[in-house]
């Protein structure tokens, strides 16, 4: 699914990623912890092909093809996703006329049939109903006036309609109280599947109580230093990162 080899970036004159090294095979979730500072999002963003960061080194596949000289829209016609750690509000763009042009963008990419208006509210609606949603959350502008975990939900919400083969999350339990940091488990874990990879980025033990990881990686001064299974999520949790980055 997603191989990355030497990956290095910088934002200005500042290097942020020092050579990532990772492998994300297919139907499996990997989470990435770590400091602040460390790197995580910038990660997140140059998979995604957000602007502002330059690749100085490495290569990165997806699904065998080269992804960084794809354009971001191509990148998510392949099946990226990006799940914001700080989603924007969209003041005037409708919830449901946003996620859904978002949709039939990528089926027309991929030379699939667009999904009706009836066809794709039915679906939606079932899906606001499963992360315990508002009923008019459909009706609202993007975002806004949402709470942080109505923001964290509708993006889990965009994640469940786009079907991504790949979705990043970046750090989708900030600000999330323990129900709705279950809710939002549950809408990662109800893609989960053989054609379904993640990469889940968070500081804390507590979101991967809900999402068992396949492989959890540390990402520290800008490269992995450490690989393991769930319990090296335990380990950082009662130990902290601090011996890590002195190693």
């Amino acid at each position: 699914m997603l191989e990355i080899k030497g990956l290095r970036a910088s934002v200005g004159a500042k290097e942020i990623l020092t050579g990532i090294d990772l492998t994300v095979p297919d139907g499996e979730i990997h989470a990435v912890m770590g400091p602040n500072g460390a790197g995580k999002s910038t990660l997140s963003y140059i998979l995604s092909g957000r602007d502002g960061y330059e690749v100085t080194g490495g290569a990165v596949s997806f699904d065998g093809a080269d992804l960084l000289v794809m354009a971001p829209e191509a990148r998510a016609a392949a099946g990226i996703f990006l799940a914001f750690q700080y989603p924007i509000e969209l003041p005037g763009v409708g919830n449901a006329n946003f996620i859904r042009t978002a949709v039939n963008a990528v089926r027309r990419a991929r030379g699939e049939t667009e999904m009706d208006t009836v066809t794709f509210l039915k679906e939606a609606r079932n899906a606001v109903k499963a992360l315990a949603m508002p009923d008019d959350m459909l009706k609202r502008n993007v975002n806004v006036g949402f709470s942080g975990g109505e923001k964290k939900r509708n993006e889990i919400l965009q994640m469940t309609l786009l079907k991504p083969k790949l979705a990043l999350l970046d750090e989708t339990d900030s600000g999330l109280d323990i129900d709705a940091l279950r809710i939002v488990a549950g809408g990662v874990n109800a893609a989960r599947g053989p054609k379904f990879s993640a990469l889940v980025i968070t500081h804390y033990q507590r979101l991967l109580d809900y999402i068992t990881p396949d492989r959890v990686h540390v990402l520290a001064a800008g490269r992995i230093v450490r690989s393991g299974g769930p319990e090296l999520a335990v380990e950082l949790e009662q130990h902290g990162y601090g011996g890590l980055e002195a190693a």
